[in-house]
């Protein structure tokens, strides 16, 4: 087993105890390698694999925000997943189009008018009316907004994907945006239709959010396939 692996193993055994909770503070790192085992430089290595991946964060000087203290933001780890994944290309644009379809349509199935944010929302769909607004940062509001969406279903694990996603998608998007010959009209119909979208969920008309969803997003990956064949549309 790998040092991290011993690391992470503890950690999780002494959440599922409660004797540890997020926000807590690991033990110091001597009392730490004598518990595990390990030496300290073994112990280093293994932080800063748990680090990266958004188990734990590290903070040097005095103060309660100093030391190493847990969190979750497993996001993290699986966004540079999936941003790796993307770019040697194991990972292909329609896979992210069936797993975007398949999160984002559920979340509006199961979306709870109680559990949305909803003036962060709109508050996106204010700013992507902006005018001017470049297509990269007009991309990844738009995904913000798609994340802000799925996070409507309180259902922590799709929000978990959904975050990890949102960089993903945004880059995805931008991507394909070099297809577009006329952003200017794509982004007032992608606006639009995220304006009904939104709409739609406020109304708790869910089902039909969710078909709007996906037709949005299948219109943007047809929109922008670049001479590829087009994605399926429902009935097709």
């Amino acid at each position: 087993m790998k040092v991290h692996e011993t690391v992470m193993r503890w950690v999780t055994a002494e959440l599922q105890s409660g004797r540890l909770a997020i926000g807590d503070h690991l033990p110091g790192e001597r009392a730490l390698a004598e518990t595990l085992q390990i030496s300290r430089g073994s112990l280093r290595e293994a932080l800063a694999v748990l680090e990266a991946i958004g188990t734990i964060r590290t903070s040097t000087g005095s103060g309660p925000r100093s030391g190493t203290i847990l969190t979750a933001a497993p996001g993290q780890a699986l966004s540079l997943s999936i941003n790796l994944q993307l770019a040697t290309r194991h990972v292909e644009h329609s896979h992210v189009l069936d797993v975007r379809l398949l999160l984002e349509t559920w979340s509006a199935e199961h979306a709870d008018l109680a559990s949305g944010d909803w003036q962060a929302t709109e508050r996106l769909l204010d700013r992507m009316d902006e005018p001017e607004l470049p297509i990269a940062d007009f991309l990844v509001l738009d995904a913000e907004f798609h994340a802000a969406l799925a996070h409507a279903a309180g259902n922590p694990l799709i929000s978990t994907l959904m975050d990890a996603l949102r960089t993903s998608i945004s880059d995805h998007t931008l991507e394909r945006a070099t297809a577009i010959p006329d952003w200017a009209a794509t982004a007032a119909r992608l606006r639009a239709e995220h304006r009904d979208i939104y709409r739609r969920l406020r109304a708790d008309d869910r089902d039909g959010a969710a078909e709007l969803l996906r037709a949005h997003i299948r219109g943007y990956y047809a929109e922008t396939s670049q001479g590829s064949a087009p994605a399926p549309v429902d009935g097709a």
